[in-house]
């Protein structure tokens, strides 16, 4: 094994010499010593990149969800919110009383999926490396991440049921 940058030429050199020595000695495959090496995390490299991929597109499309579901609420609930106002709640009692609705869902749907991946890490058992399947800091910071994109796709329809004019919110009924 020669380790080397130079590709092309070295082959053909290698090639050569190896012909010279024992032309019955077949050089089908000349590479690099990085290669070699990288070739058998090649596989488990790019498993990783396609679910980072899918994660990150699960983690973009379940924020969209959260915001348009709370936003239809929000809509739906437009004239109980102008009565509240009209009733006195201030901007921060109705920014919490919708937050707060969105929080309690985010984190009893990331209690189920909490529980649903401590039963299904033994599937992906083999694809883990320098991580127990039921690492605590992981399933911590996940559960972090997921509440904080949850939160702040219910604040965005929450700041915008304060901007409601109470009495506007009152005819519309």
């Amino acid at each position: 094994m020669v380790r080397s940058t130079i590709r092309t030429a070295l082959r053909r050199a290698l090639q050569r010499v190896a012909a010279s020595l024992n032309p019955e000695a077949p050089v089908s495959e000349v590479a690099t010593l990085r290669s070699i090496v990288t070739k058998p995390a090649s596989g488990p490299r790019s498993t990783m990149s396609l679910f980072a991929v899918f994660a990150a597109l699960a983690l973009v499309l379940g924020a969209v969800g959260i915001y348009g579901v709370v936003s239809y609420s929000v809509t739906q609930r437009r004239p109980e919110i102008g009565m509240r106002m009209a009733l006195g709640a201030q901007r921060q009692d109705i920014l919490r009383l919708i937050v707060g609705h969105g929080a309690r869902l985010a984190l009893i749907g990331v209690a189920i999926g909490i529980g649903g991946a401590f039963a299904l890490t033994r599937l992906i058992r083999t694809m883990l490396f320098g991580v127990s399947i039921t690492d605590p800091l992981t399933f911590l910071a996940v559960a972090m991440v997921l509440t904080t994109v949850a939160l702040a796709a219910c604040y965005i329809p929450a700041r915008r049921a304060i901007r409601i004019d109470p009495i506007v919110a009152l005819r519309h009924e």
